[in-house]
This record gives structure tokens, C-alpha cells and sequence, in this order.
């Protein structure tokens, strides 16, 4: 059987429990479709919008006394287990709709393993939270120690690390249920930053780790043969929305650098993606990346839509 790991975006969840209930059954239906087709999976999913609605509810829960403050990670966990939920139950219920008995589908609360010397911690450039007035900001950041900067004029926000990820701690236990078969959401949210103490233990961090490369990186360690970003469009393109707009059915490694630096992509929006699905090529140089809309992803598999990035 081929492996294939996917990337779903946190946006795509919604942003209540009832717009995510309700659009995680077109999650479910896509990869129960990639099952069908005789693919081990594994899902990583996003949480913007979720992590932030946590994180927003213990900050204003700690400003009236009512509960104690909340650090990053272990909002981070709430929201993998939260989403995974969700996911997880949808997906078995597309499984039995479709007779297929002998998957089992779990959720794996994810450390993602970063380096304390990454040079991200230096300079913090991820907004989370809600926005302050400019006197609400100095006040925090003379409480807490933390960052807080300007954020496209309507207030200032957090500021977190976003450092590269090295490895993830569960690596042994997530090949362990693969092999048995099971479809794993991991890697929620870019997993649970941590860092390595002098014991050897580890600690969680302050940190938001890109989900796409989190995705590639887990993609690498159980050893994927497919790596799939999942986007709101079909394809990938150069010249976006402009009259000359040009799809992309499939590029190589050194076409999609070229399309880098000529700007084609953003770097809120596709770079990113862009560049965590090379990563994955780079290191396996006989797989295949390919990023594609969640309602086509099957297709993409076949070929039929979606683009590809490979080798060469």
C-alpha cells in the first residue's frame, strides 16, 4: 500500500464547533475516498481560528479572575484534541457508510521537536490572539515579557516564535499505527513546539510551527510516498488572477524555484505550501508532492487535476 500524508488547512475547519461539525464531513468524505483507493493515511490539519478562540477565552476568562492564565502549548493541545474530535468521529462515520470495517481511525496529540538556537526565537513575527490598543500592549509587555507589535491598523497583537521543525517525538508510535492500518490525525496546528532540556526530557515553548512544514516533516519521518497540501483551488498558478493567468498541471523542483523568484506566489498564501512540498521532494526524490482543492483531492491523486511538483 501506498502512504500518503495530508495537509488540511485550519480556515477550511470554520471558525465555530457547529461550522466545523459541519465541514469536517466534506473533510471525511475525501479521505475516506483515498482509503478506497488503497492509501495509508495520515492527516495533519491547521488551527487558526481555533487555537485563537481558545486562547482568546483563557485571556478573557484571566482579566476578570474567573480562570488562571493559559500557556501557548498547552492551548496548542486543546485545539488537537478538540479538532481531532471532530475529524475522527466524522471520518469513522464515513468508514461504516462505506462498509469499510477494518480501519480503525485515532487521533495523536503531536510534539513537534524544535531547536531552542532556531534564530525565529530572536526575532517572533506569528500575530495570534486578539488585538489591543496601543496602551493595552505596553502594559502586557511590561506584565508578561511578551511581544506585542502593530498589526495592519487595527491594533497590536502577540508575537510568537515561528521556528523550523527538526523531528516529531511520537515518529515511532505514529509508524506503529500506520502499519496497523489505522488513519492518523497528527500534527494538529504544526504540533506542540517543544524543545530538549540537558536531561534529556523536553519542554513545551511559546511557538507556532508552520502546519505545512510540520506536514512535510512528519511526511519524511514515517516515510509517505505521497505528500498532499490540501488549498481552496484546483491548482497552483502563475500570474495569479490576472488576464494571463497560467495553471500549473505539473512543475519541476527547479520551475517552482524559478516561479519563486519571479514572485508568482504569496507569501501569506501559497509560498509557503510551494515550498514545504519541494521540501518534501528534495528528500524523497521518488515521491511525489501534489497541492490541489480538499473537494478534488481523489482526482489529484489520478492526475486529473491538482499540481504536481516533482523531481524532474
Amino acid at each position: 500500500m501506498k502512504r500518503i500524508v495530508i495537509a488540511l488547512g485550519g480556515n477550511a475547519l470554520g471558525n465555530t464547533s457547529e461550522e466545523q461539525l459541519e465541514r469536517v464531513r466534506i473533510t471525511a468524505a475525501a479521505v475516506v475516498n483515498i482509503v478506497k483507493a488503497g492509501y495509508e493515511v495520515v492527516v495533519c490539519h491547521g488551527n487558526g481560528p481555533q487555537v485563537g478562540m481558545i486562547n482568546l477565552a483563557f485571556e478573557k476568562g484571566h482579566e476578570v479572575g474567573i480562570v488562571p492564565d493559559m500557556q501557548l502549548p498547552e492551548c496548542t493541545a486543546m485545539s488537537q484534541g478538540y479538532i481531532g474530535y471532530h475529524l475522527q468521529q466524522a471520518i469513522d462515520q464515513e468508514l461504516v457508510r462505506n462498509h469499510i470495517e477494518d480501519t480503525v481511525v485515532i487521533t495523536m496529540l503531536t510534539q513537534v521537536i524544535v531547536d531552542e538556537k532556531d534564530p525565529a526565537f530572536e526575532n517572533p513575527t506569528k500575530p495570534i490572539g486578539r488585538y489591543y490598543d496601543e496602551a493595552e500592549a505596553k502594559k502586557l509587555m511590561e506584565e508578561t515579557g511578551r511581544k506585542y507589535v502593530e498589526d495592519s491598523g487595527r491594533g497590536y497583537r502577540r508575537v510568537v516564535a515561528s521556528p523550523q521543525p527538526v523531528s516529531i517525538y511520537e515518529r515511532i508510535s505514529l509508524n506503529t499505527l500506520i502499519n496497523a492500518n489505522h488513519v492518523v490525525i497528527a500534527g494538529g496546528g504544526g504540533g506542540i513546539p517543544v524543545v530538549r532540556d540537558g536531561d534529556g526530557s523536553y519542554h513545551g515553548v511559546a511557538a507556532v510551527v508552520d502546519k505545512d512544514l510540520a506536514a512535510e516533516k512528519l511526511a519524511e519521518l514515517v516515510e509517505a510516498d505521497v505528500f498532499v497540501i490540501l488549498t481552496a483551488v484546483d491548482r497552483v498558478s502563475i500570474h495569479f488572477g490576472k488576464p494571463n493567468q497560467e495553471d500549473l498541471s505539473q512543475i519541476t523542483l527547479a520551475q517552482a524555484e524559478q516561479y519563486i523568484e519571479e514572485g508568482h506566489f504569496a507569501a501569506g498564501s501559497m509560498l509557503p505550501k510551494v515550498k514545504a512540498a519541494m521540501k518534501f521532494i528534495e528528500q524523497k526524490k521518488d515521491g511525489i508532492s501534489i497541492i490541489c482543492s480538499l473537494e478534488k483531492a481523489a482526482e489529484a491523486l489520478n492526475g486529473t487535476t491538482g499540481t504536481r511538483i516533482v523531481s524532474r
